[in-house]
């Protein structure tokens, strides 16, 4: 018996020399989510995507959210994402069309009615199709569209007229022409700023208004610099959040798949809990003294002839950004219907 017992702790030892005794553990990974805000939208789909794979992945992966800018400006957040030093981020679509041109058809003014309808044409089968393969030469692609909310413009003096654009010194989401051409048709200045940067830029009087959503606004409490807040006609504020290419095959099939099946899961919070965070982002911005201006409609369809030719212009000038485009438009005619 002592020598059966003996051979047994021979042969164990031995498996355990080679490696076979026990399993290696499991590839860990990290993804690394960064965005420009906190407590929005955006924030709150990190925050399901993360529990959602870490729920399924079983310790295989690990995910870190990073808001209000922690891994830098948006600029090299894109750039992070493109090199593979950030798994994953959203930023304003402004910032996404310096990597990628394509982009560019996400701003249209004019194209998506609001959120609900935005989000519907974004997700339609083929359009997602489309928008896969923006920033695939890149390095990236689109994890979620992010229809993120009504575009904003808060000012110093107040914008309730067309006119009242006419020489402002304006904070843009990103320095592509379909950012700065309209505008400046409407005799604006456009300056180009990350949103950690406009703060600063409000605060002394370097700009004169900036455009954003409403959640960024009351999150981080620009009533205190400025109280005028106008919607934009016809224009929507998207925010996509794009994934590093070669990370996600890094992942394998497996995890790879989970990661996909919980970030279109977690699309839903767009449609959901998004419209409720803008109606309470506008109710703290009136409950500090905050004014949310809509322009009359005879201003707002001043304001859509004068940059909706524009943009058209701007997005035909390129082929593939012209045929991105026109399959916009008629995907969101269908969801007018």
């Amino acid at each position: 018996m002592h020598a059966i017992i003996g051979r047994l702790a021979a042969a164990l030892a031995g498996f355990a020399l080679l490696g076979i005794a026990t399993p290696a553990p499991a590839q860990q990974f990290t993804m690394k989510l960064s965005l420009p805000t906190i407590n929005d939208v955006i924030h709150e789909y990190f925050k399901a995507l993360k529990a959602g794979v870490e729920a399924r992945a079983n310790g295989r992966i690990k995910l870190e959210i990073y808001p209000a800018n922690q891994l830098g400006q948006l600029p090299a957040v894109v750039e992070g994402v493109a090199l593979g030093t950030i798994e994953a981020a959203s930023s304003a679509n402004g910032f996404w069309v310096s990597l990628e041109p394509r982009f560019q058809v996400l701003d249209a003014p004019g194209l998506f009615d609001d959120v609900v309808h935005g989000t519907k044409v974004v997700t339609d089968p083929a359009i997602r199709s489309r928008l896969a393969t923006f920033g695939t030469d890149k390095g990236i692609e689109i994890l979620s569209p992010g229809v993120y909310g009504p575009m904003m413009l808060l000012t110093h003096k107040g914008v309730r007229s067309v006119a009242d654009l006419q020489g402002q010194k304006i904070r843009t989401q990103g320095g592509a022409p379909i950012q700065v051409e309209p505008f400046k048709k409407l005799g604006v200045l456009p300056v180009s700023l990350p949103l950690g940067e406009a703060l600063p830029a409000m605060q002394n009087r370097t700009i004169d208004g900036m455009i954003a959503g409403v959640a960024p606004f009351a999150a981080f409490k620009y009533y205190d610099i400025a109280k005028p807040l106008t919607f934009l006609p016809a224009t929507t504020l998207v925010a996509p959040v794009a994934v590093n290419r070669q990370f996600m095959k890094s992942l394998g099939p497996e995890l790879e798949a989970i990661v996909r099946e919980e970030a279109r899961k977690a699309e839903v919070l767009f449609s959901t809990w998004n419209l409720d965070d803008i109606k309470r982002g506008e109710e703290v911005w009136r409950k500090n003294g905050g004014e949310l201006i809509t322009l009359p409609p005879a201003e707002a369809k001043r304001y859509v002839d004068v940059v909706q030719p524009v943009a058209t212009q701007v997005l035909s000038a390129n082929p593939t950004i012209k045929a991105d485009y026109e399959a916009m438009l008629a995907a969101a005619a269908k969801y007018r219907q």
